[in-house]
């Protein structure tokens, strides 16, 4: 479904991702393991006496640099080949390597805890990380170890990372503070530090504590690892004296509720029903409640031990929301592309702890929603979105090095929306094969292709089995007509690519049924002159000119769908079209009906110089360097020098109504 650029699998290093308008979504995702447990695990298992067998590990950058940090501090582990199931070799306390530098990107699930866990190991560690690491606050963390004697300096700015941690006299037990109104990592990796101690130590919240369901999700492992932490609400939390983790031999990791969020919402905003597999109403995840909130919307949810189904609202639309969202921090960003999908303006509440994440998400969130046409208020733990009238038809969205804002955004595509999706790569923090998994549940507004060579007929062909099937139409040989009408009324060279390529970005065309309007002129007349038709021909030749209009082609594809002609619809404009034909007919017969055309309409015409114009057409369009003409094997053929106009619509309508 998506087609990247600079690139033709998703595979590729890509600068962007272009995802195509969506009619619906339905279909079955099974989800990767989940990020906040499979960094947990790692690090309870590295701490804990005996080996680990730890199945459905995610696959991921913040998990892999876990991963390296952990082989840096000694830790033995390896990988089944082929699956994502480990082993880990504990050490049953603190690390056994004493002095190391390590790198976390932006794993603020592992940059937090090993802060707190090499604290209490005696050895001389520097931590860093990306940019945008160094600028999450991590200040609430180091005060409070420095409260149990920890010796943790700032190796650049106060409260911030990168940082050095050095041995220290450590006086662990009775009681030490922190702060639960930033970040919910700070009390995770303290709780997960205090069993090294070995003395009875008392954590206290203070201020409201975020992201309970978080906290929720280390209880139950450290427990899981024979840790069991005493709570008395989410106030005060007590690691008992001579506590020591164990492993339980083998352990699953859950799929990640916060990656269910898109295709949850997906199924709500586009039909379904979309269910995911992994989670269920037995997690241990607090994610899982976004299930509770889309009820809230009208979306009909149903759930099993291990999997969650979502299907749109009766009445269509989603229901506006006024939701506070503090127990859902990560998936709520999916409820604020959801709102555009809204009966009403929808407020969330309570998400401070945005601003402090990857990127400042709530600024970056009101920037890209106003990209689609939404009027947003932003405050500075709030967000107000106003869902417009209709979508804005095309939008690149930028994602900020943030994961969630391009997998979020992917859901605008559902609005009939061409997406494009900068920076695509983002997503492999937590989950690398989003788009494809996507693309799985996601049903495209159909595209016909229709490509052959000059004269074959497809234009109108395409004409008529668009307005049988009620789809819109494009003829994408106007476009580059009108580059050359654009030039040749100018008096410019057709050799100028510079000023060819301007002009492709910039042309003022509309189509309004058989007429193609350039600045609200009719030129349908003047683009089918001979000069025009061999002008549109030599600047096709030209890669800048052809760039310049493929995302302008791409905008045609809207609901309820596309029939599209030209010479590379089916190669490079729509990869993916759901049915590709290939026109072609003799020289003979397509100089046959060009003559026809011309005098038909009064203009002089010798069949011997149209014959001799369409084979050096046919030559150049199949020998350009960029999209040449071509056939492509899936690509349905069709000779029409013996057939009339009807007789290949009708096969064209007959092939495309087959099932197969």
């Amino acid at each position: 479904m998506p087609g990247p650029g600079k690139g033709r699998t998703l595979e590729a290093i890509v600068e962007f991702l272009d995802l195509p308008p969506l009619l619906g979504a339905n279909g079955t995702v099974r989800l990767p393991g989940s990020k906040s447990i499979s960094n947990r695990i790692l690090l309870l298992a590295a701490l804990a006496d005996g080996v680990t067998d730890i199945r459905d590990l995610l696959e991921s950058d913040d998990v892999a640099r876990m991963l390296e940090a952990l082989a840096s501090l000694g830790i033995r582990w390896v990988r089944q080949e082929g699956r994502d199931d480990y082993q880990v070799q504990g050490v049953g306390g603190g690390f056994p390597v004493k002095a190391a530098d390590l790198f976390l990107g932006n794993a603020g699930t592992a940059f937090r805890p090993l802060t707190a866990a090499l604290a209490f190991s005696g050895g001389d560690y520097r931590l860093s990380g990306v940019p945008r690491m160094h600028e999450r606050p991590i200040g609430d963390l180091v005060d409070a170890l420095r409260q149990l004697g920890a010796q943790v300096t700032y190796l650049g700015e106060s409260g911030y990372p990168p940082l050095h941690v050095m041995p220290g006299t450590l006086t662990p037990g009775g009681v030490v503070r922190v702060r639960g109104d930033v970040s919910s990592q700070f009390l995770t990796a303290l709780l997960m530090a205090l069993p090294l101690a070995g003395v009875e130590t008392t954590v206290e919240v203070v201020g409201e504590l975020i992201s309970k369901p978080y906290i929720g999700i280390t209880l139950d492992l450290m427990a899981r690892f024979g840790v069991q932490v005493r709570r008395e609400g989410w106030r005060r939390f007590t690691v008992p004296g001579g506590a020591r983790y164990r492993s339980p031999g083998t352990i699953f990791v859950e799929g990640d509720a916060s990656s269910a969020s898109y295709f949850l919402a997906a199924g709500a905003i586009g039909g379904g029903p979309v269910r995911v597999e992994g989670v269920g109403r037995n997690s241990i995840q607090g994610d899982v409640r976004f299930a509770e909130a889309l009820e809230a919307l009208g979306v009909r949810i149903e759930m099993g031990d291990n999997w969650i189904e979502a299907r749109g609202p009766v009445q269509g639309k989603l229901k506006a929301f006024d939701l506070d969202l503090n127990h859902i921090p990560d998936a709520a960003m999916t409820l604020a592309v959801a709102a555009l999908f809204a009966d009403g303006p929808c407020r969330l509440r309570n998400i401070a702890s945005w601003r402090v994440k990857e990127t400042d998400r709530i600024s970056a969130m009101a920037i890209e929603l106003r990209k689609v046409g939404a009027r947003v208020e932003e405050g500075g733990d709030y967000l107000v979105v106003v869902p417009p009238p209709r979508l804005i038809s095309q939008a690149g969205i930028d994602t900020y090095d943030d994961h969630r804002m391009a997998m979020c955004f992917s859901l605008v595509s559902l609005g009939g929306v061409a997406v494009r999706i900068h920076d695509p790569k983002c997503v492999n923090k937590t989950f690398p094969t989003y788009f494809t998994a996507f693309s799985a549940v996601a049903t495209p507004v159909p595209v016909i292709a229709i490509d052959g060579p000059s004269a074959s007929g497809k234009g109108t062909v395409a004409a008529q089995v668009a307005d049988a099937l009620g789809f819109h139409c494009l003829d994408s040989g106007s476009l580059y007509r009108l580059v050359a009408l654009a030039a040749l009324r100018a008096d410019v060279a057709l050799e100028d690519e510079a000023w060819l390529a301007a002009a492709a970005s910039s042309l003022d065309v509309e189509f309004r049924g058989d007429r193609v309007l350039l600045g609200g002129e009719d030129v349908t007349a003047g683009i089918r002159t001979e000069d025009c038709s061999a002008g549109a021909s030599r600047v096709a030749t030209y890669p800048s000119v052809r760039e310049a209009l493929v995302r302008r082609q791409r905008d045609f594809r809207r609901p309820p769908g596309l029939v599209a002609d030209g010479r590379d619809m089916g190669s490079v404009i729509f990869p993916d079209a759901e049915k590709k034909f290939f026109l072609t007919a003799s020289v003979e017969a397509r100089a046959d009906r060009r003559y026809k055309q011309l005098i038909e309409k009064g203009l002089p015409a010798n069949i011997s110089d149209l014959s001799q114009e369409l084979r050096l057409r046919d030559e150049r369009d199949a020998n350009r360097p960029v999209a040449p003409l071509r056939k492509m094997p899936e690509a349905i053929l069709i000779d029409s020098s013996a057939m009339t106009v009807d007789e290949v619509v009708a096969e064209v309508l007959d092939r495309v109504r087959s099932p197969t």
